[in-house]
Parts: structure tokens; C-alpha cells; sequence
């Protein structure tokens, strides 16, 4: 028989052959040895059906990992990943196989991605295979040792079996490091490790910052996991000898542990009634607990979906990490802070925004001031600070980026109230919930004059104040005069109108005289207060600015605070005292009926013009006051 004729023969077994081997790997083999690959949509299972290992795409992006799941569990659920620091874009041809005593990766370029990097003295006897424990091992085929397995190298689960802790000879760790979000196993922030001292595990942040600890092994629990003891399904153990200190644990139904990318170590079992993953412990226990967990300006809440948010007039810094679950980028202001532009060149100005029962963030310095107006005044006139508090009669402000504030309810007894600073644009000015904001380097200076500079420029264009008919007569035009303005131009400021404004009937309403009525008999301050505001302001405040006017609009100049005392008052420096009764606005209270306001002297006596109301009341201190006959 000829040599082609056996080939003819032969053939038709090959192909058998080699399809029947293509079956088995595919269908459930538990190991890669010498001239098999794994790529596409292959797998291999563990012998007894727990586990299984091949390509997987944690998220709709074209990257592909290499990893081992629960068999038996839906939704998928990975243990580990091989190639964490690199994914591959084309499963189909990609390929892992044995190469030269290691498992290697290699991509569609046929560069490789990921080694198990071992020096085995027999490489072409080498296998890989999956354990029913959700350990893949690499032996040597002759001896049957294991020369490399994941365990040594876990990604962020610890299964029953497994191990944290350290081989002193290899000066290896085995340490839990958290994905980087939901879809994405890239190492993140968090990892879960032995300290030191062998008897505890640390929760670290970046490596180095600790922001949990389990307290120490007693032999049956960790200190500070009071859980442990409900449940008798998981045993652990502590092993400490010459060669390595670990901790290990069985466990009698499925189960795993986690380092959550969210900064928490969960413990789970799973519910197959059920078909669920349920959370028997998680340390810390609250998601708030986990230091930074919402990062800069953001704001955690323990009851609310999802657990961070950003303040008001702040946005996410990485928006897709965001809606992936990985909120420790923080928040952005949408505005940048005027104090921070040099090239600004708008008259806005930055303002506080109020925010009730919550946890202050991080690292709060303790100033003095005497009240929450000077308070907020240290605040504007540093150009570092971000926030301020007022609280039990003592200043607190904070300095750069703000972490860890919490919202709470509003039964916590133990919520504050803190004022964020904000770009004034992010809230129209009827929907400011503070009385006047300022900005600058002498905050309240800028204040005062730059209203006294609009009062000037409108009595210019008005071309009618009175001080220039006195000014003509050789009378004098005293500072105090405009301090009278200035006390004139507070009240409008609190009352968001002007002062005088003449009813459908043809009376006249003057706000001054109304407020002074309520200030000095005591009443309730913010009914006088403009109502667009719907109450929203610090009464402290209102109280000082509307005691500022009253001392302002005295009829005796003598009495009137000078501009510089002012200041002092609106930075908090100085107390302003319960002003007296400015008894010149009476006549507006007795005869709002019969008040004409002139702005001019009549070129006969006969001869009155009647003053708009809607200005007239900023240039009170200079008109004549007559009743009709």
C-alpha cells in the first residue's frame, strides 16, 4: 500500500482524533499543558465544577482579562485576574499557553501581556491547572510539584483555602488590592494586608495610609469584628512559623471576601434559594466610615443611592469613574473662586452657601471672632479658605480642598451647619441665601465705599441733592451725611426695594421707619427681610446690619458710627449695641398720608414737585419734609 493510500486511510481518524481532543478541552478539561492554548470563548473547569478560567469583559469596552469565576454562580462573579495591569483588545487571537515551564498570555500582536515568570528546570513538562478550590496551580508534570499558583498573588478576593500574609523566605506578601471600579480590575486604591505584627489586618490606602484595622486575633475573632461570632460557617487560623505568617480560613458553604473598591473588606456568602451574593459583615461598617471615600467636596450620605454626591455649584472631576462607583477623584468646582482669577475682571463676588446638618470635613482651625459676621468676614479675606462655621459662640474655617463631610438626618443631635464658598454666579441673586457678600482684600472696606460711590454717581446723575443747594448757602458737608446715605442704602439692601414706596391708595410706605419699629421693640427680625430670601439668613446678621442702619440714620450726627467703625462692626471686631429710637422717622409713621417729598427749592411758594418714591428715600436726609395744608 502506497504512502498516499495510508494517509487517505489514517485521515478521516485524525480528524476525529484531533476534533475529539477540541471537545474535551473546550467542554471541561481543568489544565493547559504543552501545545494547548486557551483564547476566544474557551474555558477550562475545575474537576469538581466549582470554577472555571478563560477570557472575560468586566464592562462594554474592548478589553479582555483572563480570569477565575464562580462556575456555579449568576451573575458572574471573578476571584482572580491574571493580566490586571494590561487587558488584551481580541480574545479570539489572543492565546494563554504554556511556554518554556510558564503560562504566558500573549496578545493579537503576539507580544506577550502577562507571565507567570517562574525558572522551572523541566519546561516541557509543565502544567496549569484549575483547582476546585479556585486555585490555579503550575506543576511539574514529572514530580507532580507546584512550582507557581495564584494564591501567592490574589487579586481582591480571599476564598476559603487561600491565604493573607507573608513568606519570609521569598519576601513575598499576599495582600488584597481592590479593582478600580465596578468595571474595571486595574488595581486601585485600596489593599487589604497582614501588619506588621502578624495579628491584625489594615485596611490602606495608596499603601500607606491606614484607614481601618481589624483589631487583634484572639484566637477566635478580630477585636473589632463583633459579626465573626454569629456565624460558625468560616473558621480562621493563624499561621506563624520560620517561613511565612498567614491567616486562612475554611468554610462549610460558598463564600468569598473582598477588598471592595469602595474602601470596604465584605464578607459574603451566597444564597442559591435566593441567587444572590448577601453581606454578612463589611468593615468599616458604614460606607462614610472609609476615610475620603467621597474624595474633595464630596459629600457622603449612608442612606441615600448613590452614597456620594457633589456639594451644590460642584461637579464630578471623572465623570465615567463616577458612574462606575469609583467616586474617590472627588468633585470640581463648575466656577472657579474669583479670590483664585487675577485675570477676573468681573464685579461678581464669592459668596457662601449654607448647608444644615451635616458632619464638618476634615482638619477645621479655630479662630476668634465675636460673632458669625466676623467669622465669615476671616473667611472672605483668606483667599485660601473654602468654608466657615459658626458654632457655640466659637469661628471655625477650613483651608484648601474639604474631605469627609457627611450629610446627616435631621434628628442627628450631632449635625452642624457650615457655609461653603461658592462663585457668586452659580446662584441667581434672588436665590442667595446670604444677606450681602463681598470680595477683595479689606473685604468690608471694599463694601462701604463702593456703596457710597453708587450713592454718590446717582446723586450726580440726579443733579438734585441738596448738598450742593447747601454746599451754594456755604453750609457743610459732613462725613456723618454720608454715613445717613449708607444707613439709607442698608435698608434697602435688606428689604431687596427701595425704602419709600407709594401704595395704589397714594400712601406711602417707608421701610426705614417700619424696620427701626422692629429692631427696637424687639420683634421678629426676618419678617422685614426680603421675602424672595422666603427667611432663609443668618437673624444674627440681619440683626447687625439693620442695627448699623438705625445707628446710621440718627438724628444727631454726633451719635452716628464713622465708616471706619462700621467696618469694624461688619468684620465682626466690634459689638453694635441696641441702637435709640431714630424718632426723625416718626413723622413717617404718624403721616403717610400727607408726606410729599421735595428735591428741589420751588421757584415760588406755591410751587411743589412731588418726589418719585421709588428714589426719593435714598436722598432722605437732604429733602424737605412738609405736610399738606
Amino acid at each position: 500500500m502506497g504512502a498516499k493510500q495510508i494517509i487517505s486511510c489514517f485521515s478521516p481518524i485524525l480528524c476525529f482524533i484531533c476534533f475529539f481532543i477540541n471537545i474535551r478541552f473546550s467542554l471541561g478539561a481543568d489544565s493547559i499543558s504543552s501545545y494547548q492554548s486557551l483564547s476566544g470563548d474557551k474555558t477550562i473547569v475545575s474537576s469538581g465544577g466549582n470554577f472555571q478560567l478563560g477570557f472575560f469583559q468586566p464592562g462594554n469596552f474592548s478589553k479582555y482579562y483572563i480570569g477565575i469565576w464562580f462556575k456555579k454562580v449568576s451573575p458572574q462573579t471573578i476571584v482572580w485576574v491574571a493580566n490586571r495591569h494590561r487587558s488584551v483588545t481580541d480574545k479570539y487571537s489572543s492565546e494563554l499557553k504554556v511556554v518554556d515551564g510558564n503560562l504566558v498570555l500573549f496578545d493579537e500582536t503576539h507580544t506577550e501581556v502577562w507571565s507567570t515568570n517562574t525558572k522551572s528546570h523541566e519546561s516541557y513538562n509543565v502544567v496549569a491547572v484549575l483547582l476546585d478550590e479556585g486555585n490555579l496551580v503550575l506543576r511539574n508534570g514529572s514530580s507532580n510539584t507546584t512550582v507557581w499558583q495564584s494564591w501567592d498573588y490574589p487579586s481582591d478576593t480571599y476564598l476559603p483555602g487561600g491565604y493573607i500574609g507573608e513568606h519570609k523566605r521569598a519576601n513575598r506578601k499576599q495582600i488584597l488590592t481592590s479593582w478600580k471600579n465596578s468595571e474595571d480590575p486595574t488595581p486601585g486604591l485600596y489593599t487589604l494586608e497582614l501588619d506588621t505584627l502578624g495579628n491584625q489586618f489594615l485596611i490602606r490606602r495608596n499603601r500607606s495610609q491606614q484607614i481601618w484595622t481589624t483589631g487583634a486575633w484572639n484566637g477566635q475573632i478580630f477585636t473589632n469584628i463583633p459579626e465573626m461570632t454569629e456565624r460558625r460557617d468560616s473558621y480562621f487560623t493563624y499561621i506563624s512559623n520560620a517561613t511565612s505568617a498567614y491567616f486562612t480560613y475554611t468554610a462549610s458553604i460558598t463564600t468569598r471576601q473582598i477588598m471592595d473598591y469602595n474602601g470596604q473588606v465584605k464578607h459574603l456568602i451566597w444564597l442559591p434559594n435566593e441567587h444572590k451574593w448577601s453581606v454578612i459583615w463589611s468593615e468599616p461598617k458604614t460606607q462614610c466610615q472609609v476615610n475620603a471615600s467621597c474624595g474633595a467636596y464630596g459629600v457622603c450620605n449612608n442612606i441615600s443611592s448613590p452614597f456620594c454626591n457633589c456639594l451644590p455649584a460642584f461637579k464630578s472631576r471623572f465623570e465615567k469613574s463616577w458612574t462606575l462607583g469609583d467616586y474617590s477623584g472627588g468633585c470640581e468646582r463648575r466656577m472657579e473662586l474669583k479670590c483664585s482669577n487675577v485675570n477676573t475682571t468681573s464685579r461678581s463676588a464669592d459668596i457662601f452657601q449654607e448647608h444644615s446638618y451635616v458632619k464638618w470635613p476634615d482638619n477645621p482651625q479655630a479662630l476668634s471672632a465675636v460673632n458669625s459676621v466676623g467669622c465669615k468676614f476671616n473667611c472672605l479675606s483668606n483667599i485660601s479658605c473654602t468654608a466657615y462655621a459658626y458654632y457655640e459662640k466659637a469661628c471655625f474655617t477650613w483651608n484648601g480642598d474639604l474631605f469627609n463631610m457627611q450629610q446627616l438626618s435631621v434628628d442627628d443631635n450631632s449635625g452642624r451647619i457650615i457655609y461653603i464658598r461658592v462663585h457668586s454666579s452659580e446662584f441667581p441673586k434672588n436665590k442667595m441665601k446670604n444677606i450681602y457678600t463681598v470680595v477683595g482684600g479689606s473685604i468690608a472696606t471694599v463694601l462701604v465705599f463702593s456703596c457710597l460711590l453708587l450713592i454718590a454717581i446717582r446723586r450726580y446723575k440726579l443733579g438734585r441733592a441738596t448738598e450742593i443747594a447747601k454746599a451754594a448757602e456755604g453750609a457743610s458737608i459732613t462725613a456723618k451725611a454720608d454715613v445717613y446715605s449708607y444707613g439709607m442704602m442698608l435698608f434697602e439692601f435688606v428689604s431687596g426695594r427701595r425704602n419709600s414706596e407709594q401704595t395704589r391708595d397714594g400712601k406711602v410706605n417707608f421701610f426705614p421707619a417700619s424696620a427701626a419699629n422692629v429692631i427696637i421693640n424687639g420683634g421678629d427680625i426676618l419678617t422685614i427681610l426680603d421675602p424672595i430670601l422666603n427667611r432663609a439668613a443668618d437673624v444674627e446678621e440681619v440683626t447687625n446690619i439693620c442695627r448699623v442702619a438705625c445707628w446710621c440714620i440718627q438724628e444727631d450726627e454726633n451719635v452716628r458710627p464713622t465708616m471706619s467703625q462700621i467696618v469694624h462692626i461688619l468684620e465682626g471686631v466690634l459689638k453694635v449695641d441696641m441702637p435709640p429710637d431714630p424718632r426723625g422717622l416718626q413723622v413717617f409713621m404718624d403721616n403717610e398720608d400727607d408726606i410729599v417729598f421735595f428735591t428741589d427749592k420751588p421757584s415760588s411758594p406755591d410751587m411743589r414737585i412731588q418726589s418719585n418714591p421709588s428714589w426719593a428715600s435714598s436722598l432722605v436726609e437732604e429733602q424737605y419734609i412738609n405736610k399738606k395744608m
